[in-house]
């Protein structure tokens, strides 16, 4: 872990203490937090400050950050969407002048000369782009158990695991060391960290966000999107990064999309399948099946006509992107795994060979699969305007004696299948287990109608007070102090 702190602290200032203390609570969305700047009642150096603060406080136990990139002397410019507001990056994203790692001991020292192209729109918007975020070494995994970088840990219990393997961004927006983070999704890496850290997070389409200047996982699978502690603040996001890059093959000219404007409409009438069956149903944890069942109430109360719907054909879309991840995967590290293997974490290394031992008749028959689910999932969504499951089967596993390929194969079983499609998928937070552990709803539309699904979740959103529940950060500072008294 790397601080780059200059030798004043920007928390120092002076400054609003309401603001501070809004930060610290999770109670601005990047809408109010830009207000507050164009009102002049507060600054974007003071909601730096505030992030700085949970940074020096908090990252030293939860380990959110590879790298801390240090304030500036001079106030943001007040431009764009974000004006200044602290956005942090998963340490997948090129930084120009800032080290990318990739959570990798091959890229430990790699200092990118120019910026991705979604660090270039952040950029462009005005953000202040406050760090690096700690993520499963090369991004093949979901517990965030870096072997180079150390273990991130899960704000709730920091006995578990946050997820992954955008697993620092999760934890860096739940605990208030920034007010939105972008990562990276292959298998549900967005999506399973928002659910297990009790935030938001979006997958958009695949080809709407460029992957220019990303290091690659699966050039077939890969997305990159925004989380957020809020639906809205993640259309937000969205509006910022997206964009048709013509240096991205993978990247598809859109019309510009307005991910705001219609998010607080009616979901009357909305029709909404809700996903059952053995594949749904044989492992998901009773607690997560009734949460998710309750959030078809919450639908159904405003109007829309929720439906069962059996969706046992996902199973093969899991076991087709786990072929095709891995596969991908072993390609784009070939070299490196023929010239220093022992230069990867055992499980890494472990899905690599397994990836490299696959046939081409094999990765022919996920591809067909894929085919075949996509046109099964169009074929849905001819019906249905939305579809819901949970993000994960499971809350927050226990961090350490766990098999990470194990957990990987459970935590990604209803997230993969929807990158296999290239369907956006939404994950937003939809109640608590016994255990006090946060379960994520994930929100389902048609190819390029992520606009349907935040209007799901906004509707959601209202409805409830899941978002509004953040871990004990007071907490988690009071551990911090005895730590290190």
């Amino acid at each position: 872990m790397t601080y780059c702190f200059s030798t004043h602290r920007l928390w120092d200032y002076p400054h609003s203490l309401n603001i501070i203390a809004h930060m610290n609570s999770h109670s601005l969305t990047l809408s109010e937090q830009r207000e507050l700047i164009k009102s002049g009642q507060t600054s974007a150096s003071e909601l730096a400050a505030a992030c700085y603060r949970q940074i020096e406080r908090l990252n030293p136990t939860l380990n959110a950050f590879i790298t801390v990139i240090p304030p500036s002397d001079e106030e943001p410019q007040g431009k764009g969407h974000l004006m200044g507001i602290p956005i942090a990056v998963k340490d997948l994203f090129d930084t120009k002048g800032v080290r990318t790692t990739g959570g990798s001991k091959f890229f430990s020292e790699n200092i990118p000369a120019e910026d991705a192209f979604v660090v270039e729109r952040i950029k462009d918007s005005g953000a202040t782009i406050i760090g690096k975020t700690n993520t499963h070494e090369i991004a093949l995994g979901v517990t965030n158990n870096n072997p180079h970088f150390g273990a991130c840990l899960n704000p709730w219990d920091t006995t578990r695991t946050p997820g992954g393997s955008s697993g620092g961004s999760a934890v860096a927006v739940a605990t208030g060391m920034a007010s939105a983070a972008i990562g990276t999704d292959t298998g549900g890496s967005i999506r399973i960290p928002a659910a297990l850290c009790g935030v938001v997070g979006l997958k958009p389409t695949y080809g709407r966000i460029s992957l220019r200047g990303v290091l690659p996982l699966s050039w077939n699978l890969d997305h990159a999107g925004p989380i957020t502690n809020r639906v809205e603040d993640a259309a937000i996001m969205l509006q910022v990064m997206g964009g048709y890059d013509s240096g991205d093959p993978s990247s598809f000219k859109t019309l510009p999309g307005d991910f705001s404007s219609h998010m607080r409409d009616s979901i009357r009438d909305r029709k909404v399948a809700l996903a059952v069956g053995r594949f749904v149903e044989e492992v998901t944890d009773p607690e997560i099946l009734s949460a998710v069942r309750k959030t078809a109430d919450v639908f159904a109360d405003q109007g829309a006509a929720v439906t069962e719907v059996d969706m046992d054909f996902l199973r093969e879309a899991a076991l087709a992107n786990a072929v095709m991840t891995q596969a991908d995967a072993a390609a784009f590290h070939r070299e490196r795994l023929e010239e220093h293997p022992d230069w990867f974490g055992a499980d890494v290394r472990q899905r690599l060979e397994t990836g490299a031992g696959f046939s081409s008749s094999e990765y022919a028959l996920a591809r067909r699969a894929q085919a075949e689910v996509r046109r099964r999932c169009d074929n849905l969504f001819e019906e249905y305007d939305a579809l819901i499951l949970p993000t994960t089967p499971i809350a927050a596993p226990i961090l350490e004696g766990e098999n990470a390929v194990e957990r990987a194969r459970l935590l990604t079983r209803f997230t993969s299948p929807f990158n296999l499609t290239g369907l956006p998928a939404l994950s937003l937070p939809c109640g608590f287990t016994s255990e006090g552990l946060p379960i994520g709803l994930q929100v389902v539309t048609r190819a390029w109608n992520e606009s349907g699904a935040l209007r799901m979740g906004y509707a959601h959103q209202t409805a409830t007070e899941w978002h509004k529940m953040k871990p004990g950060i007071a907490e988690l500072n009071e551990a911090v102090t005895e730590k290190t008294r």
